[in-house]
């Protein structure tokens, strides 16, 4: 008889790997389906690492519309005759006649413009996780603006024959002193060494200015490798004041009644003849220096693309070179 009589006997057939990878997948969906649902999400758009200084360094002035070049007019006084100081007698007969000599000087403008284009498609699907493509790429134009104004602030379009704030031929350059180790790196100088040489630079701003007060730079920029030395390292071992704060405090334009500001910008670094670092002292005020900004940055006109299913938005501006009104109130000092 047999054995299996009255019994239904269930058997599982061999399915062969091809079964445990379909539920190998099908649990990994779950487990993805799971890992979305508990996933934390940060809202923020992480954008790029950047910076730009130059509403720090530099007076702008807006306004005058859309122009190829702007300009400034300067005087300068003489008197003839052989009688310069203007004393005279009774029987003087030979009196000073003034006299003024007008000039101008033109510089030039460069015109800004980029493209915001936004595709149809990506524009709505990005609504549904309630972004704006639009948004995102208007910083990014405003961004690339405001990278382009500190190019051409700090170092021009040389191709051009047009300068920035450190590298403008017309100012006057010269090495640093050398320390007593022999170097003229700030690292291997003295806090008093160091001293020096800001008030070195800031006496020949004074002194070409005609020792007129506002000629007497108020504003240097170093690298920033030399800023860190400056507020990492102590005067002395016994003291608690770093190189920095001593040198505001014991410059000859404090003495005067001027804030000297010193501050870090990475466009000084290797700024100077030969690659070296430069020190930039320069009176940062309007009457002496700075640049125009005639058309700031507008959207000027929006189109629709059938054939690139796209919005197409211009921006424009137009950006004005550095103008050093008084070259005699700014120095570089190279070797820091």
């Amino acid at each position: 008889m047999n054995a299996s009589m009255g019994r239904k006997i269930h058997t599982i057939d061999n399915l062969g790997p091809s079964m445990l990878m379909t539920d190998a997948a099908a649990i990994g969906s779950g487990m993805a389906f799971l890992v979305g649902e508990l996933e934390k999400r940060d809202p923020r758009l992480l954008e790029p690492l950047s910076s730009f200084t130059w509403m720090r360094d530099i007076v702008s002035i807006t306004g005058g519309g859309w122009v190829d070049y702007v300009s400034n007019q300067f005087v300068d006084y003489a008197t003839t005759g052989g009688n310069e100081d203007g004393i005279i007698g009774g029987a003087t007969n030979d009196i000073p006649v003034m006299q003024a000599n007008t000039s101008k000087d033109v510089f030039q403008v460069f015109n800004f413009g980029n493209i915001l284009k936004v595709p149809f498609i990506d524009q709505q699907k990005l609504q549904k996780i309630g972004r704006s493509l639009d948004d995102i790429l208007d910083k990014g134009i405003r961004l690339n603006y405001n990278k382009s104004i500190d190019n051409i602030v700090y170092t021009g379009v040389p191709r051009a024959g047009v300068y920035g704030l450190v590298n403008n031929p017309n100012i006057t350059a010269a090495a640093v002193a050398t320390g007593a180790a022999g170097q003229t790196k700030w690292n291997k100088k003295t806090p008093d060494e160091i001293l020096a040489d800001v008030n070195a630079i800031i006496t020949a701003t004074w002194e070409a200015s005609e020792y007129d007060l506002t000629g007497m730079a108020n504003h240097i920029l170093i690298p920033p490798q030399q800023f860190a030395h400056l507020v990492g390292t102590k005067v002395s071992e016994a003291g608690n004041v770093s190189i920095l704060k001593f040198l505001e405090d014991n410059n000859i334009g404090k003495n005067q009644g001027i804030d000297l500001a010193i501050v870090p910008s990475r466009w000084c670094s290797g700024a100077g003849t030969g690659g070296t670092d430069r020190m930039v002292a320069y009176v940062n005020d309007e009457d002496r220096v700075n640049f125009d900004l005639t058309v700031p940055l507008s959207r000027v006109m929006t189109q629709q693309s059938v054939t690139e299913m796209a919005y197409l938005t211009g921006y424009a501006a137009q950006i004005g070179q550095v103008k050093f009104l008084y070259t005699q109130c700014a120095r570089y000092g190279d070797g820091i």
